[in-house]
């Protein structure tokens, strides 16, 4: 599982069965059609669909797109990048370009400081 301190600004999840798309977007701080979009994109997330198409999300959806608004919003992840870690398949500090950045950048400023000593 990821880090749950990045969803401490969200609200509690509260003790139900079922959330309706609105509840989802309140509770994870997501739009309604950024949550249909990621319904398209992560094969993981897949809501219950009732009468009229209604979508009715459980407890294990809601805190799966919590995952990845931390992914997307607070570790940088691409849509890409975010499947591939939710599946495991990349090594986790390989994960992100971002990562791969400041380590070039912290690099470089190690050798800045060097030659300023």
């Amino acid at each position: 599982m990821l880090d749950q301190g990045h969803n401490k600004t969200l609200p509690p999840i509260p003790a139900k069965r079922y959330f309706t798309i609105g509840e989802v977007s309140t509770l994870c701080d997501v739009k309604q059609h950024v949550l249909r979009y990621w319904e398209n994109e992560f094969d993981n997330l897949n809501p219950v669909k009732r009468r009229g198409n209604r979508r009715y999300y459980q407890r294990n959806d809601v805190m799966m797109i919590r995952q990845i608004r931390s992914l997307l919003y607070d570790h940088g992840y691409t849509i890409n990048g975010a499947k591939q870690k939710l599946s495991g398949e990349v090594p986790e500090k390989e994960a992100s370009k971002s990562y791969q950045v400041i380590q070039q950048t912290r690099i470089e400023l190690e050798e800045i400081l060097d030659l300023l000593k």
